[in-house]
C-alpha cells in the first residue's frame, strides 16, 4: 500500500525540526519527518555533560571518519554526526553562536539574494528566547529555544577573561548582539540544568498538532523522480524497504554529509562519480558533495595549581555532590557545556574583521581519549580559524545506502589556514600566561615549552587537530551559472522540481561560529519559502 503526505522532511535535526514546526503552524498540509536514528528519550541526552557518553558511542551518532590527508599527517579523524531525533542538537556541545554579520553579507555577495544579515536577522530572532539581559534589536525574546548564560563558574574562567582584558581583548557580554569581537561566557541551549534539543523546542510540539508524523529508524536510501520532479522517497526500516510519496515537496535536512550522500544515491551529483558506481545519472550536478568545510580545531593543555578544576570535581565525593546539586536544580558541573569561555579576535591576516576563535575550559582530557577527564588539575584551550579556505568533498563509495561515504575535508590544505591557525595557537598560549592566570598555571603540557617557531606550531597542529563538528557546504547555495552551486536562493535544487535542501550543507562558506544557530535560521527561512508556494 502506497503512503502519501504533502511534505516529506528527511532528517529531524535543527532545520528539519523547525520546518516541521512552522509548516504545522502555517498550513493544513500533512508532513512526515523521517529520522534514521532512534528516539531522543535517553537520560544522557537531557544531561548537558551527557555528551561524553553519547557523542562517540555510535548509539546516537553516525560514526563517520575522514580519509587520510598529507596536511594532517595522514591521520584518520573521527567526525561523528547526530543520528537520533533532534539530530546533532541532541549530542553536541550546546553552544549557541550565530556568527558575524559579514558572514551572511558574504553569502548575499555570492549571488544569494535575500541572505544578507539584514534579511536573516529576523529569522535568527524568531526561534530564540534569550534569557538574560540583551538588546532586543538583535535578540529574540519569545521563541521556542531558550538561550542562557552559565549559572556555574570557576575562578579560572574569571581569571582567563581578566587576562584577555589585560591583553587588550574587551569583555563582550553578548557576542550574538551588535558585535562578536571580545571575550566572555558562551551562551547555550541549557534551561533549568537540562539540554533543550531541537526536538524539545520544535518537533515534539509539531507532532501534537496532528499534522506531523515522525518515523524513527528510517534511513532514506533514494529520492524518487518522475523526470526531474521529486515525487517521494524510499527508506529502510526494520530490514524492509518502504516507499513514501510527497504531493508537494521533498525537503532534505539530513546534514552536510547525508544530504549529498542521498542525492548521489538518487542519481543527482557528479556524473563521473555516479556512473562509476553504476548509478543512473538523473541530473549531473558537479557541486553535490563538493565544497565541504569545517573548523579544524587544535587544543593546548596546561597543568593547573587549582585542585578544583573539572577534573577533580568529576571524581569521588565531589562528583556525588555535583549530582545531588543537578537533581536539586542548583548550579552543577553536570549542567555545563564543554567549552565555557570564548575569545573572538583578529590576526594580522584579517585586521578589519575577527578571524580566529579561542575556547577555554577549566578542564583537560587524557591524551588520545574522547572527553575522558584527566587525573590531574588541568586547563585547556582550543584554537581555530573562523573562515577556512580549505575545502574537500563527500563521495559515496557504492550503491549501498548503509555504507559510509568518503569524507575528505582537506584540513590545512590552504596556506592561509596554516598561517592563521598558527597565530591562533600562539594567541592561546599568550592568554594562558597573563598576570591574571599566573596564580593558577603550573606549566604548559601540550605542545610544551620546546615549541616556538611557526613550523613547530604547524607541525603540532598537523598532529593534534580535529574536527570542530561544524560541517557545511556540500550542497552549496549559489546562482545557476555557478558550476558548483547545488541550490538557488530559494533552496531549490538547480534543474529539479519539488526538491529543496535546508540544512548546513547549503551554506556556501562556514560561518564564524558554531553552526546550530545558522541551521535554525535556514530552517525558519525555508519554512516561509515553502509555505509561500
Amino acid at each position: 500500500m502506497n503512503e502519501y503526505v504533502d511534505y516529506i522532511i528527511v532528517g529531524s535535526g535543527p532545520a528539519g525540526s523547525v520546518i516541521a514546526r512552522r509548516l504545522s503552524e502555517q498550513t493544513s498540509n500533512s508532513i512526515c519527518v523521517l529520522e534514521a536514528g532512534q528516539n531522543d528519550n535517553n537520560f544522557f541526552i537531557r544531561v548537558p555533560v551527557g555528551f561524553v557518553k553519547t557523542l562517540y558511542s555510535g548509539k546516537f551518532t553516525w560514526n563517520y571518519q575522514t580519509e587520510p590527508a598529507q596536511a594532517t599527517n595522514n591521520r584518520i579523524i573521527a567526525m561523528p554526526q547526530g543520528r537520533v531525533v533532534g539530530g546533532s542538537s541532541s549530542v553536541n556541545g550546546l553552544v549557541y553562536s550565530r556568527g558575524q554579520r559579514e558572514d551572511f553579507d558574504d553569502w548575499e555577495k555570492l549571488g544569494n539574494s535575500g541572505w544578507g544579515y539584514a534579511d536573516v536577522l529576523s529569522y535568527f530572532k524568531r526561534s530564540e528566547r534569550r534569557v538574560g539581559e540583551c538588546d532586543p534589536d538583535f535578540r529574540g525574546l519569545t521563541g521556542e529555544l531558550p538561550i542562557t548564560n552559565p549559572d556555574w563558574s570557576s575562578p579560572l574562567c574569571e581569571a582567563f577573561i581578566r587576562g584577555c582584558e589585560e591583553f587588550g581583548i574587551p569583555r563582550n557580554a553578548d557576542y550574538n548582539g551588535a558585535e562578536q569581537l571580545g571575550t566572555g561566557y558562551f551562551q547555550r541551549y541549557i534551561y533549568q540544568n537540562k539540554r533543550v534539543n531541537c526536538s524539545d523546542a520544535f518537533l515534539r510540539p509539531a507532532l501534537k498538532s496532528g499534522r506531523v508524523q515522525l518515523k524513527t529508524n528510517a534511513t532514506v536510501s533514494e529520492i524518487l523522480f518522475e523526470g526531474r520532479r521529486a515525487i517521494g522517497v524510499k527508506y529502510l526500516r526494520n530490514g524492509q524497504t518502504h516507499t513514501l510519496y510527497a504531493n508537494r515537496e521533498v525537503i532534505l535536512s539530513a546534514g552536510a554529509v547525508n544530504s549529498p550522500k542521498i542525492l548521489q544515491l538518487s542519481g543527482v551529483g557528479p556524473h563521473e562519480l555516479l556512473a562509476g558506481h553504476g548509478i543512473e545519472v538523473k541530473h549531473a550536478l558537479a557541486g553535490v558533495g563538493a565544497n565541504f568545510r569545517d573548523h579544524y580545531t587544535v587544543r593546548s593543555i596546561s597543568r593547573a595549581k587549582s585542585a578544583l578544576t573539572l577534573n577533580e570535581l568529576s571524581k569521588g565525593w565531589r562528583l556525588g555532590r555535583e549530582i545531588v546539586r543537578w537533581f536539586a536544580g542548583k548550579p552543577s558541573i553536570l549542567g555545563l557545556s564543554p567549552s565555557m569561555v570564548h575569545v573572538f579576535w583578529k590576526t594580522r591576516f584579517s585586521p578589519q574583521r575577527g578571524d580566529v576563535q579561542i575556547l577555554f575550559t577549566p578542564a583537560s582530557y587524557k591524551p588520545g581519549s574522547n572527553y575522558v577527564l584527566d587525573d590531574m588539575p588541568g586547563m585547556s584551550t582550543g584554537a581555530r580559524q573562523q573562515r577556512p579556505e580549505s575545502s574537500g568533498y563527500v563521495h559515496i563509495q557504492s550503491k549501498d545506502p548503509l555504507q559510509a561515504p568518503l569524507i575528505q575535508p582537506n584540513f590545512l590544505e590552504h596556506e592561509l589556514d596554516q598561517r592563521t591557525l598558527v597565530e591562533a595557537l600562539k594567541l592561546a598560549r599568550q592568554l594562558m600566561t597573563t598576570t591574571a592566570m599566573a596564580p593558577y598555571l603550573v606549566n604548559e603540557l601540550q605542545p610544551g615549552k620546546d615549541v616556538h617557531r611557526d613550523d613547530e606550531w604547524l607541525d603540532y597542529a598537523r598532529q593534534k587537530g580535529t574536527t570542530g563538528y561544524h560541517m557545511v557546504g556540500t550542497c552549496k547555495m549559489g546562482r545557476q551559472d555557478d558550476p558548483m552551486a547545488v541550490v538557488d536562493a530559494q533552496l531549490r535544487v538547480h534543474g529539479m522540481e519539488n526538491l529543496r535542501i535546508a540544512d548546513a550543507s547549503i551554506m556556501p562558506q562556514v560561518p564564524s561560529a558554531n553552526t546550530l544557530a545558522a541551521s535554525l535560521m535556514i530552517g525558519e527561512k525555508a519554512a516561509d519559502m515553502i509555505s509561500a508556494q
